[in-house]
């Protein structure tokens, strides 16, 4: 079950916390963790029309957006990171990855990578608040006005 949901993520990225959340488990889930897969599988029936969308008038601007839970999982504290890249109003790329060790904070969880960058004048860094961060829905579970928001998220958020 869980397979054929990692695949769906591909063009569903509104589920992919979810689902990844539940993969960490597949080898030996509990009934708790079947209810969250049947729960995202309900989710999907009933949001059919949602999915990647790219616009052919859309502009080439360039913009990403990344976050971190610090010390999100429960089980060893180790912070999620995620980016996501979208080329004018239409997401082009994205990931989730759990961190390979234990963070201080946050901060450190982004800042050795994104200085690099930003001294040789790769990228451009604007703050952006924390309510119009797109990269939490693949970071964190979030209250159901938050997800619906970010789901439909515009460019002119920002």
């Amino acid at each position: 079950m869980i397979g054929s949901l990692l695949y769906l993520t591909a063009t569903r990225p509104d589920i992919q916390f979810a689902v990844c959340l539940c993969a960490r488990y597949q080898a030996s889930p509990r009934t708790s963790h079947r209810q969250a897969v049947k729960r995202i599988f309900r989710y999907l029936k009933f949001t059919p029309e949602l999915g990647l969308w790219y616009s052919s008038g859309s502009s080439l601007s360039l913009r990403g957006f990344s976050d971190a839970d610090h010390a999100g999982c429960r089980i060893d504290r180790k912070s999620t990171s995620s980016t996501c890249q979208l080329l004018g109003i239409s997401l082009i790329s994205w990931s989730s990855r759990k961190q390979a060790s234990v963070s201080l904070s946050t901060t450190e969880t982004e800042l050795h990578f994104l200085r690099d960058h930003y001294e040789k004048g790769d990228i451009d860094i604007i703050h952006i608040e924390s309510a119009n961060q797109l990269a939490d829905i693949f970071t964190k579970p979030l209250e159901f006005d938050a997800f619906t928001r970010l789901r439909g998220y515009k460019l002119e958020m920002c």
